[in-house]
């Protein structure tokens, strides 16, 4: 059974698990939905998702960094030649296209990288000390 052009990869992933399991489409839509969000608000919050069967991804703090430094050289390079008024409509057309693509890129990885609220991973609650009485 081929993917039909109008469904997208999920959709048509949906509708073929919905038919092997005999499950109802708007329930499987729903529980994917959930594990998506939920994976993502645990790289935002955590930094880390741990995949059953898939292993465990971090994000690399460091790599986001340099990213941010490439995503803010390009915006730009695509700023300088949006405004360049030598250049055809076309090509100042594509470099506003991209010029889009990259803030939308710094908006997403921002929060991540300066996410302040660090939580602790280890599952380690903290130890209270005893007090002794003399």
């Amino acid at each position: 059974m081929e993917r039909p052009k109008s469904l997208s990869i999920k959709d048509f992933l949906i509708r073929k698990m919905s038919v092997k399991m005999l499950i109802p489409e708007f329930t499987l839509d729903a529980v994917i939905s959930h594990q998506f969000q939920s994976a993502n608000q645990a790289m935002t919050s955590v930094k880390s998702v741990e995949l059953s069967g898939f292993g465990k991804f971090l994000f690399n703090d460091k790599k986001a960094i340099k990213k941010m430094e490439k995503l803010h050289s390009q915006k730009a390079l695509f700023e300088k030649l949006m405004n360049d008024e030598s250049l055809s409509d076309q090509r100042r057309n594509n470099a506003k296209l991209k010029y889009d693509t990259a803030i939308m890129s710094i908006n997403a990885l921002k929060p991540k990288i300066n996410n302040e609220l660090k939580s602790d991973i280890s599952g380690m609650e903290e130890q209270s000390v005893p007090t002794s009485e003399d």
